[in-house]
């Protein structure tokens, strides 16, 4: 039975495209689920349409992602932080911190796209790259001071 992917199935294939499967599958798991459309011309058409309407959206994604970018990379974020002898930190900067600041600074940045390996323990200039949408990163200058 050839059937219209309406999702991404694993082991089958990306939404729109158009597979043959078991007859039982198909009426038995995929339809009851909603995962697929019986592949007629009007099925194909909808789906066709879909996808456009998908890229269409994934474009838009990607330009406010370019431009969130571009505005994150010029942006220079300082924290003040406690040290002690020879420079070191009492504690560390981590990934929450610096959303912090960015939120501050009006960027609503989740602390799991900021890709900090290790929380920073000394002073100094860092460049730090955040995770954006549609697989964009953009680098962002933190500069930890004495307080």
């Amino acid at each position: 039975m050839k059937v219209v992917l309406q999702k991404d199935i694993p082991n089958l294939g990306d939404a729109g495209d158009i597979k043959e499967v078991a007859e039982g599958y198909a009426r038995n798991y995929l339809l009851p689920q909603k995962l697929v459309l019986a592949a007629n011309e009007g099925s194909r058409r909808s789906m066709e349409h879909q996808k456009r309407l998908i890229k269409i959206k994934k474009d838009k994604r990607k330009k406010e992602s370019e431009k969130i970018a571009d505005a994150i990379s010029a942006i220079e974020i300082k924290i003040m932080a406690l040290v002690g002898e020879e420079d070191k930190l009492f504690g560390s900067v981590t990934s929450m911190d610096i959303a912090r600041k960015l939120k501050e600074l009006g960027y609503s940045i989740d602390k799991r796209k900021i890709l900090l390996e290790n929380p920073i323990r000394q002073l100094g200039e860092f460049s730090i790259p955040i995770k954006l949408d549609e697989g964009l990163t953009a680098p962002i200058k933190v500069i930890v001071e004495k307080e």
